[in-house]
């Protein structure tokens, strides 16, 4: 089958175009991630995520959304936890991310009726994504982009030293929860194209690839777009034609190119002290 013939199926367009708004999203609030070194964080979220999961499919509500709600509340608690209550942030993102993994698999296990699909969630398959998903993450897109547009120098100030922006009159903490919000959000709509166990690695390797030939926060960020969006197009299409997994091919695309900048990165150095 011709390349171009797979966009006459609704539900690979629907992949396609769910592929360009994750990574425009995840390639804004990755930025902020990777800079703000919150990768623990976001992991420490995406897993509790799943707790979210489990309420939804025992109280027989929208998975989504329950997940989105648990994933935000989660979201605030490790920040309530770690700048108010005096608890390391690691021991805080270590407690959510347990509570969500324990809470999901205990009310999974629970909820009535037929078992849901779990690795669904858990490792994603793009090709079940629906309009109703796409909807969201242009809203997601739409809103999270104003946001940075409005606030982007005080985002940079944050990111990169926050004490220094607090002496500059910032909101910190206005910035801080906001932008905790934002990857809550883009961690549970992102959920369906790499799955729980992957998708910290699709807000994180394509900036550290970028990152690995620029430090301009700018430049990062809309490259990191480029690059997540090749990747999720190059994964889904190979995926199909060697018939395996499209998230984890997804995931698999994006650590080659980190790899191959790596050594492009090593040899150029090698060449310049040459």
């Amino acid at each position: 089958m011709d390349l171009l013939d797979l966009f006459n199926y609704d539900f690979f367009r629907n992949a396609f175009i769910g592929s360009l708004f994750a990574s425009i999203a995840c390639g804004i609030i990755g930025t902020y991630v990777v800079t703000r070194r919150l990768v623990f964080i976001s992991g420490g979220i995406t897993h509790a995520s799943f707790g979210g999961l489990g309420i939804g499919f025992f109280f027989n509500i929208n998975p989504i959304l329950s997940a989105m709600a648990f994933s935000v509340l989660s979201a605030f608690g490790i920040q309530w936890l770690s700048r108010k209550q005096g608890v390391r942030e690691d021991s805080s993102i270590a407690v959510f991310w347990s509570l969500g993994m324990a809470l999901g698999i205990i009310l999974a296990y629970l909820s009535p009726g037929y078992a849901p699909n779990l690795s669904e969630y858990l490792f994603g398959n793009i090709l079940t994504i629906s309009k109703t998903d796409i909807i969201a993450l242009i809203t997601l897109c739409i809103v999270l982009t104003s946001f940075v547009i409005v606030y982007f120098r005080d985002i940079v100030s944050v990111s990169f030293d926050t004490e220094f922006a607090k002496t500059r009159r910032i909101n910190t903490q206005f910035i801080e929860y906001v932008m905790m919000l934002f990857i809550a959000v883009t961690i549970v709509l992102c959920i369906r194209l790499v799955g729980i166990v992957l998708l910290m690695s699709l807000i994180t390797v394509p900036q550290m690839t970028v990152n690995l030939f620029t430090n301009n926060y700018s430049k990062i960020m809309y490259y990191s777009v480029g690059l997540s969006f090749l990747g999720c197009v190059t994964g889904l299409f190979l995926s199909y034609y060697l018939n395996v997994p499209s998230g984890a091919f997804i995931i698999f695309v994006l650590i080659m190119m980190f790899l191959i900048g790596k050594l492009i990165k090593t040899v150029l150095k090698q060449i310049r002290n040459y």
